[in-house]
């Protein structure tokens, strides 16, 4: 099999996080009751008209932006025909001509990009639900806003795919345009792909329809590529079609043969003027923007911090906004431990990590860290007061005492790592035979005499200076 190439492009479709759906003032809230998020425009009752959001208008530019893509000054929203019980006037308002944005690429940590064709929004259809033998259909999701991100077929690896997927999803979610929950479907992926030998043309195209999660792409991926391989191998011929991945069996089955776009018969929505995007309103979105991840790694590392700790402050916004303020006043290694360590122990889910809700203030942290970045209190301390604020909040103040804070004097140190010189002769013999792990027995000495108050640094150098005399 090693002897094809891999050749993937992904449509993702990510939904917007505005409060009201494309067309119309209903709620596109997740979770309700079904059928209670409805009205005449979104389930295209006859006389109704639906007019653009223009928040939906933004987003989009957001994404656009956000993954280095041309905004496209004259924008318009075409009519996709099919019918499907999910889709009650029997089709979708979607984007074909003319779609919001073009170009643009997603670049992966191998400097590779993957390249954009375009982006382009639309309204969701509703969901079947199937229970018991029937089939119910819920239009809660009709109408809520889409963008479907268009790759070109630049993906070469399962690898790539899921690296790519992971980036959009985190560029998504840090501009603030979804939440990218895939498990609710706010996020899925179609995946088309094809396998050929080097210098051949591509081959035909087999499309996996809406993967929710990337453990499941990457499966569905491997073996489909695994597939075709053996089909060509045996002389059969690749079909273009629409597949779905079974979970039970983890192998892709064949739903329908691939629809091409001629078959959906797009034309110019009538009822929706063609939209003018002027440079202002484009301007106004681009100053809203936060930091990218990227960028936001870039920072990070340069605070000394290694390349995992960076990427996992970077994986979730709100804790990524925290650490860097916290960063920006005091020591970045020692806030980045903090974080990493006790307060993300303190949370069991990724979703409390997305929430990161504490009840303490940023600057609460930084007064924690501070204390400990200027050796006023222990590791110990610090553990014990942070729990206190995880579970009753404010600053670390009301968890200290006098004692907690009281600093020990350089003569008491001095006399304490004579003392553990003399106690630990053996130690001191281990060490000037070239054995350095038996420094730390003396060091551990002076430590726990101090109670962790003194600043073990400048012990250890003190008791070099007093072995080597």
């Amino acid at each position: 099999m090693s002897e094809y190439l891999f050749v993937a492009g992904l449509e993702t479709h990510v939904e917007l996080q505005t409060k009201s759906k494309i067309f119309c003032s209903c709620s596109a809230s997740f979770g309700a009751e079904p059928n209670t998020h409805c009205c005449p425009v979104c389930t295209g009752e006859p006389g109704s008209l639906p007019v653009l959001n223009r928040e939906v208008l933004a987003y989009a530019i957001k994404a656009g932006l956000a993954t280095n893509c041309t905004i496209s000054r004259l924008t318009r929203m075409d009519r996709k025909n099919y019918v499907y019980p999910d889709l009650p006037k029997a089709y979708q308002i979607s984007q074909f001509e003319a779609p919001i944005c073009v170009g643009g690429y997603i670049e992966l940590d191998s400097g590779k990009r993957i390249r954009i064709n375009h982006i382009h929004m639309e309204e969701d259809a509703g969901k079947l639900v199937h229970e018991g033998g029937y089939t119910y259909v819920d239009y809660n999701r009709g109408g809520v806003p889409l963008i479907e991100i268009v790759s070109e077929p630049d993906i070469a690896s399962v690898e790539e795919a899921a690296e790519y997927v992971e980036k959009l999803r985190l560029i998504m979610r840090h501009i603030g345009v979804s939440d990218c929950k895939m498990q609710e479907g706010s996020m899925r992926c179609d995946v088309n792909i094809s396998v050929h030998r080097a210098g051949e043309p591509l081959g035909t195209r087999a499309e996996i329809k809406n993967m929710n999660s990337p453990s499941f792409m990457e499966k569905a991926l491997r073996y489909e590529y695994k597939r075709q391989c053996e089909a060509l191998d045996n002389g059969e011929k690749i079909v273009q079609e629409t597949r779905r991945y079974n979970e039970g069996s983890q192998t892709t089955e064949s739903m329908r043969n691939k629809e091409d776009a001629q078959d959906y018969r797009y034309f110019p929505e009538p009822d929706i003027l063609t939209v003018y995007v002027s440079d202002e309103f484009i301007k106004a979105v681009a100053d809203s923007m936060p930091k990218l991840p990227d960028e936001l790694r870039r920072e990070f590392l340069s605070y000394g911090i290694s390349e995992v700790e960076a990427k996992r402050l970077v994986e979730y916004k709100r804790i990524a906004d925290f650490y860097a303020y916290a960063a920006s006043l005091t020591d970045a290694k020692i806030a980045a431990n903090i974080i990493l360590g006790d307060i993300f122990r303190s949370m069991q889910t990724e979703e409390e990590k997305e929430r990161f809700e504490l009840k303490f203030t940023p600057d609460d942290f930084v007064a924690l860290v501070k204390l400990r970045a200027e050796n006023k209190i222990n590791a110990g301390i610090q553990k014990r007061v942070l729990q206190e604020m995880l579970l009753k909040g404010g600053s670390p103040s009301k968890y200290l005492s006098a004692e907690d804070t009281a600093s020990v004097s350089g003569e008491d140190v001095e006399k304490l790592c004579r003392e553990a010189v003399a106690a630990n002769e053996r130690a001191v013999r281990d060490y000037l035979s070239g054995k350095e792990q038996a420094l730390k027995a003396i060091l551990g000495y002076v430590m726990k005499a101090t109670r962790g108050k003194a600043n073990a640094a400048e012990v250890e150098q003190k008791i070099k200076e007093l072995i080597c005399r």
